[in-house]
């Protein structure tokens, strides 16, 4: 199923110490709302069946952010809305607003939750908009971001105190986390495979990874191009039929990064994203590694 981050603007109201979605200069970017209801038009005709509004908080632009997800309702399109939850500042307002996002079709809130989060949003706002979806009937679920340090406990044992549903989220070390230190990992493989999903980003450039990708600035390994210059589906069947991409979906990365020759115990102590980086954020190992896909790797 086609699926793609739709990133309308990167201008966000918080400024969490760990996020991926930040670039290196602040300067906040935003799609012209007649030019992003043209670009959801031709998704539905590219058969794209869910789109994802995150990038910065998309609640900033609530008013463009209702005409969007009710266009998407209008061609049949899944839509989460990834959002910090600091527009939910009481019952009352975070009833309001998914009152409104109901009306226009929404499928799904993604609550982003974190030690970095709450440090700028109460940890009480998250409670607010989950509850508030449960009232619209808007099925909902809460990201915990974390490294896995003990640091987190109370915030995850928060949301277990509260009944609330979440899934624990590694932190993506890219962005403003690029320079987090990092804490050892207890296990002992990891397939390291991912799905990929595309992601847009406001100035129209499309990547084939949501998550790092469009970090990459040595290789520019995921950009697939622009919007200015190519329709939505030739940029998504690019991603669909690249080989390397595919394998990465398939295989994962633990397998080329062996095949490369890296050992095995070096293999487990990096992240999915940091070991993606070092794999294909460097022009060299990046062209062995395309000269390859389509032989010797795949046997």
């Amino acid at each position: 199923m086609r699926k793609i981050a739709f990133g309308y603007s990167t201008r966000c109201n918080i400024r969490c110490s760990h996020c991926v979605a930040a670039g290196e200069t602040p300067v906040a970017r935003k799609m012209e709302l007649a030019r992003a209801r043209d670009i959801i038009r031709e998704m539905a005709t590219a058969e794209v069946k869910g789109i994802s509004f995150t990038a910065g908080e998309p609640f900033i632009y609530l008013e463009d952010l209702l005409e969007l997800i009710n266009l998407c309702s209008e061609k049949k399109i899944y839509t989460r809305v990834v959002t910090n939850s600091s527009w939910a500042k009481t019952p009352e307002q975070a009833r309001e607003k998914l009152h409104l996002l109901k009306q226009s079709g929404l499928c799904q809130l993604r609550l982003s939750y974190s030690r970095w989060h709450q440090q700028h949003v109460p940890k009480q706002q998250v409670l607010y908009a989950t509850e508030a979806c449960q009232e619209a009937g808007v099925d909902s679920f809460i990201s915990f971001i974390t490294d896995f340090s003990e640091l987190d406990d109370p915030f995850e044992q928060y949301l277990r105190d509260n009944n609330v549903k979440f899934f624990p989220e590694p932190i993506i070390y890219a962005g403003r986390a690029e320079d987090f230190s990092q804490q050892p990992l207890f296990t002992d493989y990891q397939d390291n495979c991912c799905q990929m999903n595309p992601y847009l980003a406001p100035d129209l450039t499309m990547y084939a990874c949501c998550d790092a990708g469009s970090h990459f600035s040595s290789t520019n390994f995921f950009r697939l191009g622009s919007l200015n210059d190519w329709s939505v589906d030739q940029l998504l069947t690019r991603s669909e039929n690249n080989i390397l991409y595919n394998c990465i979906r398939t295989m994962g990365i633990t397998p080329i990064a062996s095949y490369l020759g890296m050992k095995s115990r070096d293999i487990v102590t990096y992240r999915k994203c940091s070991l993606c980086k070092k794999l294909f954020n460097d022009p060299e190992t990046l062209s062995a590694l395309q000269k390859a896909a389509a032989g010797n790797l795949l046997q």
